[in-house]
């Protein structure tokens, strides 16, 4: 498979692309343990959720 003179072009923008993407799941990934480590921290803390009541509590 021949790229031509834009072989250079070509393959950098693929492999940014793929860095982005790469980077981006492991943000994404790394902001949801986060998440769940706060919200554990939370629901010890005696906090629950608003779903997990019963309607005469909400009250």
């Amino acid at each position: 498979m021949s790229l031509g003179p834009y072989a250079s072009f070509i393959v950098t923008s693929y492999a940014l692309v793929a860095a982005v993407v790469l980077l981006l799941i492991v943000w994404i990934i790394a902001d949801y343990r986060r998440q769940q480590a706060r919200l554990k921290e939370i629901e010890a803390s005696g906090i629950t959720r608003r779903s997990g009541r019963s309607p005469a509590d909400i009250r």
